[in-house]
């Protein structure tokens, strides 16, 4: 079941993903400054072109964390009945508000349809940008074709011990992010099945 995702769909998990277990029992935000947005950015070339010559400010900062709230809550709708990430349970957006931000910030930056037919395959439509500047609008549109995509309905988070990922799952048998949350979670239980109780 290990096939590959777009481009999209990398780039939304990815922007989800800058929330992050800290190692030390918290979690982390790669994004907690113009620094950390700016190396993000520069580590995802297709997010906008010049990429590699990026510089992010206050605006640009606070415009991605905004939508990055948008698109965990609207990844905790997409896992449910499963709970959501333990990082964001207590302070999702709501649904109506995560949609009105993803979708005001996608609608900044106009496509045009193309249609796209390769000799060996079947056609594609593919949206070309009018304009290719705006990060948090290409965001947006990288996580509404994620969300309507096929690779959805393997959206899971991850419910290891101090785990605040969310993954693709791969296989049916996977139930973490990575093989270290399947350990953490075995020893946990291993733990809580063979504690003595205190007199």
């Amino acid at each position: 079941m290990q096939d590959t995702i777009g481009p999209d769909a990398r780039l939304a998990l990815d922007l989800a993903l800058t929330v992050r277990h800290d190692g030390n029992g918290g979690v982390a935000d790669d994004l907690a400054d113009t620094a950390g947005l700016t190396a993000w950015v520069r580590a995802h070339p297709e997010a906008v072109p010049d990429a590699d010559r990026y510089v992010a400010d206050d605006a640009a900062l606070a415009a991605v964390r905004d939508l990055r709230a948008a698109v965990r809550a609207l990844f905790a709708r997409a896992v449910r009945p499963a709970a959501p990430s333990p990082a964001d349970a207590a302070r999702l957006l709501p649904v109506p508000e995560a949609l009105h931000r993803l979708n005001t910030a996608a609608a900044r930056r106009p496509t045009v349809p193309e249609l796209v037919w390769p000799e060996d395959a079947d056609p594609l439509l593919r949206r070309n940008p009018v304009t290719a500047d705006d990060l948090t609008a290409a965001l947006a549109q990288a996580a509404i074709a994620f969300l309507t995509g096929p690779h959805r309905d393997r959206l899971r988070a991850c419910h290891a011990p101090r785990c605040v990922r969310y993954f693709l799952k791969e296989h049916p048998r996977q139930e973490w992010c990575k093989p270290s949350c399947g350990n953490r979670a075995r020893v946990a239980r291993h733990h809580q099945r063979h504690r003595t109780p205190s007199a």
